[in-house]
């Protein structure tokens, strides 16, 4: 047993109520359950019960055993000193507030339907890597549906928070934001990291100032990330490159931001996904663009932003994957899946927070309208829910079965899935 088994059962009210006692025997009537807390203090707040005849008003604490209060050193803790009622599954201990007040225990253990927990043991026991896959099919399109709706929405305010904290860093700039972001999903996951720090440490208005000079754009770009620090490179455009960044990086201070080239992942890419290259293909939007944050916030159309986005790389970079190696193939530019990518995890997230920041719910719609349009991602996570039956036509619903898989079936949070809820609960 564990928490938030009797979290979910409280807040549902899933358990025997008649004739309702505390374990002193006092009357116990349930008048509002409360609104769970996910941050510090107890479990849901503002609840109202009434012991005994007399209401009570406060907040309710969830523990396995009641000796978890003691464990979890809440006797000296005034913050639950406004606990009325503390749920458990086992009482094996009183507790008390800190002035010494008994608190009134409501103890679950007997009140709990045996095939409640045989079927709850069945998904978190599951060995598949979708807990419910062989229920999957018996769970109604309702349920289905509004588990999708709430990941989608779950996921867009996630991304949304990640997008406000760097706007909070870059001090209310935008512009810094929207480049900040759009680097770091240049990085395709496995270099994100990198591409981020890089960006933080190479402002946006310094590139700016140089997006008429491919040479210098790139050259500041490379140059920040490590990828110049060979002294013997012999090709003509590599040196330009040294001495630009070499040049730029003085008059701008911006040596103690560079990144060490040994930060970079290579490893099972393949080469049209080289940081390198990518870097390249960024240097190139950079000099297309006077603003990111523009272009990404006024978008109307996806195929119209889509081609702006489908960027080629300079004609260096069209035949080079590393500085210095020429390929005999040619190496490609943007391609569809990459821009569609950057579309769904760049420019959604930045309508989202500022649909937030502005109140203004249009620029969420944009983003909707976004996710619509654009086809679902195809990955393995795509693929697992499509072998269950569930039909992913669009980005909207490849996101919210990513986030379904990640962030509810991955780590078996499903008493908070309305497919869980619905396969227990029936």
């Amino acid at each position: 047993m564990n928490e938030d088994v009797i979290g979910f059962l409280w807040k549902t009210q899933h358990f025997e109520r008649q004739n309702l006692q505390t374990d002193a025997h006092e009357t116990l009537q349930i008048t509002a359950v409360g609104q769970q807390n996910t941050d510090a203090g107890p479990d849901f707040t503002n609840a109202r019960v009434l012991i005994d005849g007399l209401e009570w008003a406060g907040n309710v604490e969830i523990h396995t055993r009641s000796s978890d209060w003691q464990r979890h050193q809440h006797t000296h803790n005034r913050a639950y000193d406004s606990v009325i009622l503390h749920v458990v599954w086992e009482n094996d201990s009183p507790i008390v507030r800190t002035d010494g007040t008994p608190i009134p225990t409501l103890t679950l253990k007997n009140r709990v339907q045996a095939g409640f927990l045989k079927k709850y043991y069945a998904l978190i026991e599951s060995t598949a890597v979708v807990p419910c896959a062989a229920q999957f099919a018996s769970v109604t399109s309702m349920s289905k549906l509004t588990m999708l709706d709430r990941a989608s929405t779950q996921r867009l305010e996630r991304k949304a928070l990640f997008v406000q904290q760097l706007y909070q860093q870059n001090q209310g700039d935008w512009e810094e934001t929207a480049y900040q972001l759009l680097a770091h999903n240049f990085g395709f996951k496995i270099n994100s990291e990198p591409f981020l720090r890089l960006a933080k440490g190479l402002p946006f208005k310094v590139l700016q100032k140089h997006r008429d000079s491919p040479l210098q754009t790139e050259a500041l770009l490379l140059g920040q990330a490590g990828w110049l620090e060979n002294p013997d490179f012999d090709d003509e455009y590599t040196q330009q490159l040294c001495r630009e960044y070499s040049f730029l990086a003085t008059k701008y201070g911006l040596q103690a931001q560079q990144l060490p080239a040994h930060e970079w992942q290579m490893l099972r890419l393949r080469p049209a996904n080289f940081p390198t290259v990518r870097l390249a293909q960024l240097a190139a939007l950079v000099q297309q663009q006077s603003s990111l944050f523009s272009l990404f916030i006024n978008v109307e159309h996806a195929n119209e932003l889509a081609k702006t986005l489908q960027v080629k790389q300079s004609g260096y970079w069209q035949q080079h994957y590393l500085l210095g190696k020429k390929t005999e193939a040619k190496v490609a530019g943007l391609g569809k899946s990459s821009v569609e990518n950057i579309i769904i995890n760049t420019v959604v997230p930045l309508l989202v927070a500022y649909s937030q920041a502005k109140d203004n719910r249009a620029f969420l719609d944009k983003a909707l309208r976004l996710l619509e349009y654009l086809p679902a991602e195809q990955n393995h996570i795509t693929d697992k829910w499509e072998n269950l039956g569930l039909t992913v036509k669009t980005s909207f619903d490849s996101q919210a079965v990513i986030e379904l898989y990640n962030e509810f079936c991955t780590p078996k949070k499903c008493l908070h899935c309305a497919v869980g809820v619905s396969l227990v609960r029936n």
